[in-house]
């Protein structure tokens, strides 16, 4: 992941992909903000719901499914329900079988901030496999046609 001064500069425009998401009042933990679980889940629907909402192709119909090899995410700041968020998505990385995305969740504009800073910066990694073989194999047409221009517009 990049540099946290740098990832705490980020704001909404520096992502290919724009996805909205309400937070639910079972979202929040013991303090009254988002457990940290969530924030997984949040990322995890926002790119399924991404790639599925854009090719038209459920992840079951494909002939590799992306498994997730590794996750993470910095907090910057904290986010509760009543929130309605968004999730930015790039594409930090595109290899031959695998993708890594970047995540920023944005929630709303608190105590008089005139521009919304990210406020959990994520980094998820997909690696597509064969679902017999359990083997890395190439990305799927057509996930690996989107994932080529949402790339194309995050190097831009």
């Amino acid at each position: 992941m990049p540099d946290s001064d740098v990832d705490r500069s980020l704001t909404i425009d520096d992502f290919a992909v724009v996805r909205r998401a309400d937070t639910r009042w079972a979202d929040n933990d013991m303090f009254g903000h988002l457990n940290n679980a969530v924030y997984y889940q949040l990322f995890d629907s926002a790119i399924n719901g991404w790639v599925l909402e854009a090719t038209g192709v459920t992840t079951g119909a494909l002939s590799a499914r992306g498994v997730v090899a590794e996750s993470g995410c910095k907090f910057f700041r904290e986010v509760g329900f009543p929130d309605a968020i968004v999730i930015g998505i790039r594409i930090a990385h595109l290899g031959r079988s695998s993708v890594i995305y970047e995540l920023g969740l944005f929630s709303p504009v608190r105590d008089g901030d005139p521009d919304p800073a990210v406020a959990a910066l994520g980094r998820w990694v997909h690696v597509y496999v064969d679902p017999a073989a359990g083997r890395p194999v190439s990305i799927p047409e057509p996930v690996r046609s989107l994932l080529e221009l949402t790339a194309a517009f995050t190097r831009a």
